[in-house]
């Protein structure tokens, strides 16, 4: 675990518990995304998601082709292993290791960054908070998609994950002040445990 989320460790829990009971701390509150699954008319089922969506290729290594709609108008076709919708606070999970940017907690936009693109547009899309995402998958094989890295679930040909900003925050209890994420940035980027860095 990076901790980007996490502020204390394990051992001073009872001195911020007592921070807290007291009222010694702010609230932090990050957006959210809302997605939807569809085949043809039919909605399957909704979620909110705090870090990110990832339609993915399933077992069989084989890319997939992926459509992407970005407020109901066609963007680009990828031919890739996944493509992950994130929140700035999923910009440092899957999305970070696929190669996209960093976001600041407070930003309120949707990231979408391909995984292991072929001959596609290999680069990270950022969009405004109020955008709608339209993700269209079309695989001879299996194909999937995850909710915050929760059990897969089962995609069909011409089935629709839809991505909006959710009209849901996530709030976090914070003993630093603001500036915290800049500052910890790079002490927690040096965390990787196969490097022999992590404190």
């Amino acid at each position: 675990r990076f901790g980007f989320l996490s502020e204390i460790a394990r051992d001073q829990w009872k001195e911020f518990l007592d921070r807290m009971i007291s009222g010694d701390y702010w609230l932090e509150k990050r957006m959210m995304l809302f997605a939807e699954q569809w085949r043809a008319d039919a909605l399957l089922g909704k979620w909110d998601v705090l870090n990110e969506v990832v339609v993915s290729r399933g077992q069989i290594i084989r890319p997939i082709h992926i459509t992407l709609q970005v407020d109901g108008r066609f963007l680009t076709t990828y031919v890739a292993d996944a493509l992950i919708a994130a929140t700035p606070t999923g910009s440092t999970a899957y999305a970070l290791a696929a190669g996209g940017p960093i976001l600041p907690p407070e930003l309120r936009n949707i990231l979408l960054v391909p995984v292991a693109p072929h001959l596609s547009l290999d680069r990270a899309i950022v969009l405004a908070e109020g955008a709608s995402v339209s993700i269209t998958v079309e695989v001879e094989h299996q194909a999937v998609f995850s909710i915050d890295g929760q059990v897969p679930i089962g995609l069909t040909d011409d089935d629709r994950v839809n991505v909006y900003a959710s009209p849901h925050v996530v709030k976090f209890i914070r003993f630093q002040d603001p500036g915290y994420f800049y500052r910890n940035l790079t002490p927690h980027m040096s965390q990787n445990p196969a490097t022999g860095n992590h404190r």
